[in-house]
């Protein structure tokens, strides 16, 4: 019988990759040094390969060993699913279920979702994730997520994407703020005057995109943390900001003195969708929780009547 790699080598093969240190990825994986080393070399010996460079104290990985930790990623996923549905008697939206999200989605749907989940489906163990879009969809690519809910458009690679909704965006200002010009084109509104987002979250490029803010002069230095921090911002008379509806819907402005307007630029949205792994198993299941964020994201991202 021809001789395979064992699913054990695979994973510290993987840990070796994510801690780039023996001692480090041996005590990930609760094994002594010596036996992952051991385990790394036999695991060459099985391939009748190199998949490290090595020297006296340090490593590299090959260009073929970083191929083979790519493959053994998605093995050690399938595995995982394996496992995951023998123990769900093959059923969906049973067991543990990896879902991340945005911060800028994540406060204002991730509740309803758990609600409807705990709901109509008792089986299911969700599991949320809050993270930048960047680390979710690297999560996701690795197999530490199933799905990502996200704002689109965004580069996703080989990721399957789907749109749920469109979240419109709506200029904020304090009320006493309306005689100031806003209602006019952007061009004509006041150097840094707006308040944004910090970059690492990509509200912060749709905006930018959807209400055609093409002069950087007209934007803040400051860029807030959260969207809290860019309503207080706003509501201490500093500036303007621009919001998606799904959070203005919820209330974030409440006990404020900010009023909304549509922006200048029309009609000016993000897409909320979500992604996934075309590669999985989890197919019925990812349909389910599709269909179940959607129902909350029409109620979320409603304009005004």
């Amino acid at each position: 019988m021809k001789r395979l790699p064992s699913i054990k080598q695979l994973q510290y093969l993987l840990a070796l990759h994510e801690h780039q240190h023996f001692g480090r990825a041996a005590e990930a994986c609760y094994v002594g040094q010596s036996t992952l080393s051991a385990a790394i070399a036999n695991l060459e010996e099985t391939m009748d390969t190199q998949l490290l460079e090595r020297d006296h104290k340090t490593f590299i990985f090959t260009s073929l060993g970083e191929d083979v930790v790519r493959q053994a990623r998605h093995i050690i996923e399938q595995c995982e699913e394996l496992t995951e549905f023998a123990r769900s008697q093959g059923k969906p939206m049973a067991g543990p279920f990896r879902l991340g999200c945005i911060p800028t989605i994540a406060p204002f749907v991730l509740s309803e979702v758990m609600t409807l989940c705990r709901e109509r489906y008792p089986d299911l163990q969700l599991l949320l994730r809050e993270d930048t879009t960047d680390n979710s969809l690297h999560a996701l690519a690795e197999g530490r997520l199933d799905m990502v809910l996200l704002a689109l458009p965004y580069e996703t690679g080989a990721l399957h994407t789907e749109i749920l909704a469109q979240d419109g965006f709506k200029l904020v200002l304090h009320k006493d703020w309306l005689g100031r010009g806003f209602n006019q084109d952007i061009s004509q509104w006041p150097d840094e005057s707006i308040f944004l987002l910090e970059r690492e979250h990509c509200l912060t490029g749709h905006a930018v995109k959807a209400c055609e803010l093409e002069d950087s002069r007209k934007v803040n230095p400051f860029f807030a943390t959260s969207l809290h921090t860019l309503t207080q911002m706003v509501n201490n008379k500093l500036g303007v900001t621009f919001m998606p509806q799904m959070a203005i819907n919820s209330g974030l402005l409440d006990s404020t003195e900010l009023i909304t307007q549509p922006p200048s630029s029309g009609n000016a949205y993000r897409d909320i969708g979500v992604a996934w792994r075309p590669t999985s198993s989890k197919a019925r299941s990812y349909r389910l929780m599709t269909n179940l964020i959607s129902e909350v994201l029409l109620q979320k991202c409603r304009g005004e009547e």
